[in-house]
């Protein structure tokens, strides 16, 4: 007959209601929260997505960054101390830059049209708008909303210009011209996919031409390539040699930007 450590049975049994360690916390997606660099305390998004990258945006609002589901809020937080410097840099840059204009549309109103000027008449009518020239006719109802209308106003010249750009460079790049669509997005100017063709900011026809022809090249190209590799560039510069200048000239306009 074996002889059995009393304290050791004991123990065995009290694991056996031993509660599991607890998992490390995630947060929400959309959860927001600070933190501190120095004296600065800087405030921040969280956006989780499940194939998301660890990676840090300084968008509109601040400072949002974009993290997998399941990776612990020490570990996000860890990585943004990491990048303090740079997280606080570009904050400061942002709130020093120059602000876009906001327009207010009235009969008279002059806005940026592809390197020049178009002006706004406006019209008693049924809410339509329609171009002669460089001149935007919006036929009005009473109390109707002006900046609403010219932006559909826009949006139409953006699309007839922008269909006849691209089918200017797709067969000079070997393509055919895909599907256009337009956006608004605040923070591109363009997207391409390989099912549903090219997106452009309608925005870009503020911009002188050169600038919008850079974006229609570059979504093409994507066409190609669905990534910025030295064979995607080359691509590019083939068929727009200027286009480091035609960035940087973008980069600032997205600061400058009219907004109606």
């Amino acid at each position: 007959m074996s002889s059995t450590d009393p304290l050791r049975s004991i123990a065995e049994q009290l694991s056996l209601f031993r509660l599991p360690e607890a998992p490390v916390p995630v947060t929400p997606a959309g959860s927001e929260g600070l933190l501190q660099f120095g004296t600065r305390i800087v405030p921040y998004r969280l956006r989780r997505r499940a194939r998301a990258r660890l990676a840090l945006v300084i968008a509109d609002h601040g400072l949002r960054i974009n993290a997998p589901s399941t990776l612990p809020l020490r570990d996000i937080e860890a990585f943004a101390h990491q990048h303090g410097e740079w997280i606080v840099r570009k904050l400061d840059q942002q709130a020093t830059a120059p602000r876009p204009q906001q327009l207010v549309i009235a009969d008279g109103t002059r806005l940026p049209l592809l390197g020049a000027e178009a002006i706004v008449r406006v019209l008693p009518g049924h809410n339509r708008t329609r171009w002669i020239g460089n001149t935007l006719v919006i036929e009005a109802r009473p109390h109707a909303r002006l900046n609403l209308l010219a932006q559909r106003g826009l949006q139409k010249q953006a699309l007839a210009h922008f269909s006849e750009r691209l089918a200017h460079h797709a067969p000079l790049m070997g393509l055919e011209a895909p599907p256009l669509g337009l956006s608004s997005a605040r923070t591109r100017w363009g997207s391409c996919s390989l099912h549903s063709g090219i997106r452009l900011n309608w925005r870009l026809i503020h911009l002188p031409p050169e600038l919008g022809d850079y974006v229609v090249v570059h979504e093409l190209a994507h066409l190609y390539q669905m990534n910025h590799s030295k064979r995607f560039w080359a691509i590019v510069e083939h068929a727009c040699p200027d286009w480091r200048e035609a960035r940087a000239a973008l980069k600032l306009a997205a600061g400058t930007l009219t907004l109606i």
